[in-house]
């Protein structure tokens, strides 16, 4: 079932035209990985979703609604690749922020099991500013489970995580996608994507290069039967190197 539609999303930066007319749409309980070089319009385009960014053009509707909804916002969760927290919060207190601003009701139990998941317990009271990147990665990725949304904007997550912290992470992806949740990963470490993802959208230079299973793309490629992602991935985008 459709969850999230982007039709001809443009976004420009003054003369710079970061985002050109890109369309795509997401289902529910699937993963789709967002990849390209530096410079796609890969993270401009999440943010653009989120409401970070206002769009130049397009449309984006979350479940039919437009994107900057209410009720479409809260089916919305972003983890970004630099996590933004507050210095002087606990990490307790991040998520007591996300269930006071969600209206959550019996959220204790359910955030204790997600900090027990990803090695935060023992930093449970402990100030954001005292935290390492990764630390702050994990506490970025809790708060965005936390209120159980319906879709997850994912920027280069594993950035940070030592390997526990990135085995318990694609476990969780694959968790929320047995739940009907959809996951759009984007991402540099192809065999990632390669291993977690049901649909890649390809982009370069703020354009949508192929979208489909990675099937798909070996056979629009005449790709060999063993070809990995990697390798269809420097195909498509070989202009850019």
């Amino acid at each position: 079932m459709e969850i999230l539609r982007v039709e001809n999303l443009q976004k420009r930066f003054k003369k710079t035209e970061a985002v050109k007319d890109v369309s795509f749409v997401l289902n529910s309980g699937e993963i789709v990985g967002l990849i390209g070089p530096n410079g796609a319009g890969k993270t401009t385009t999440i943010k653009c979703i989120m409401g970070l960014l206002n769009k130049t053009a397009g449309d984006i509707k979350v479940a039919g609604q437009d994107h900057l909804y209410d009720e479409a916002r809260e089916k919305l969760a972003y983890i970004p690749e630099s996590p933004d927290l507050y210095p002087m919060l606990t990490v307790w207190e991040h998520l007591k922020f996300i269930a006071l601003a969600y209206e959550l009701k019996d959220w204790e139990g359910k955030a204790l099991n997600y900090l027990n998941a990803f090695d935060l317990i023992e930093k449970k009271d402990e100030l954001c500013k005292n935290l390492s990147k990764g630390m702050k990665q994990k506490v970025s990725i809790t708060c965005a489970l936390l209120h159980e949304p319906q879709i997850f904007l994912v920027d280069e997550p594993m950035i940070g995580l030592d390997p526990k912290a990135i085995r318990e992470l694609k476990n969780t992806l694959l968790s929320l996608k047995k739940e009907g949740k959809t996951i759009l990963l984007s991402t540099h470490l192809l065999d990632t994507a390669e291993d977690l993802c049901d649909v890649v959208i390809v982009m370069k230079k703020g354009e949508v290069m192929f979208e489909g299973t990675i099937e798909e793309l070996k056979t629009m490629m005449s790709a060999e039967e063993n070809s990995s992602l990697e390798e269809l991935f420097l195909e498509v985008t070989k202009d850019d190197e």
